[in-house]
């Protein structure tokens, strides 16, 4: 794939697609990590943190890279050069970077870059599917110090994400609930009922799939709430994702992503078909 090819894609695509690349040629012409680090007057870890795209690029150091990898056809070079500066570009959450710790604004680039989320909950509706309302009784649920012109803007930027689903590029939501998400009046009883009422709504979208969990069936094998995030470019990985109270995890080893592939699969199976879980929305809209 060529260099420029995640242009269209969020600031995080870009840095991760550029990493790619540059290893590949790094990798080609026999250079070690720490020899590509002394060029630039790094170390092998920074060269670590370039090609897996955890750090911003500076056009000096990928200059250097270039020449070293061999790169000398100008245009060749400028399309890389250019990725450097468009992976550089502040996403849309710069606004909220006050807000957000850094292991979260990884995560809502990442989002952003996505073709593809599988999310499975088991406290509540998604972020990508919660109404405002909703989304401000979540954010203050046992959190009375944050103020509230803070909460507002927690708010706002949820409701920034959700707009993932009007862009040009395609991103396809594939939600697994458990059943007693629909019973938590998070809010109370009329918040929780206005937020049913809109999963009836987008999930008449063709870009969103909803299932519900039931009781019955348990944990189909997860052990918590997780994410999977999967990507349109190649040369970026599927990357699992999992919140904790300190911080985050991010898996993007084969193996790592494969168990939780086969555990979303088997949620999938084990949850209602999204017409069964339209069924029961509606039904509990009915008998509230």
């Amino acid at each position: 794939m060529a260099p420029d090819s995640a242009t269209g894609s969020g600031p995080t695509a870009r840095r991760l697609v550029l990493g790619s690349q540059l290893r590949r040629l790094r990798e080609a012409s026999g250079i070690s990590r720490e020899d590509a680090g002394y060029a630039i007057r790094g170390s092998g870890s920074k060269i670590s943190r370039l090609e897996l795209g955890r750090v911003g690029f500076k056009e000096r150091d990928v200059a250097d890279l270039l020449t070293l990898y061999d790169v000398a056809d100008p245009e060749e070079r400028e399309t890389f050069l250019n990725l450097v500066r468009r992976s550089n570009e502040p996403g849309w959450w710069y606004s909220f970077n006050d807000l957000l710790p850094s292991w979260f604004q990884d995560y809502v680039g990442l989002e952003e870059s996505a073709s593809r989320i599988q999310t499975y909950e088991i406290q509540f509706v998604p972020g990508l599917l919660q109404t405002e309302r909703y989304a401000r009784a979540v954010a203050t649920q046992g959190r009375p110090e944050i103020p509230g012109d803070e909460i507002d803007r927690r708010v706002r930027l949820r409701m920034q994400r959700q707009k993932l689903f009007s862009q040009p590029k395609t991103h396809r939501l594939w939600a697994v609930i458990d059943e007693s998400v629909l019973l938590r009046p998070i809010g109370g009883r009329e918040v929780l009922r206005e937020q049913i009422k809109h999963l009836l709504e987008v999930t008449t979208m063709p870009m969103v799939t909803l299932q519900i969990l039931p009781f019955e069936v348990g944990r189909s094998g997860a052990e918590g709430s997780f994410t999977i995030l999967r990507f349109a470019e190649g040369e970026i990985p599927d990357i699992v994702y999992l919140e904790h109270l300190c911080g985050a995890l991010y898996l993007d080893k084969p193996e790592e992503v494969e168990v939780y592939s086969k555990v979303t699969h088997r949620l999938t199976v084990d949850a209602h078909t999204p017409k069964q879980t339209r069924k029961i929305l509606a039904d509990t809209l009915k008998h509230d």
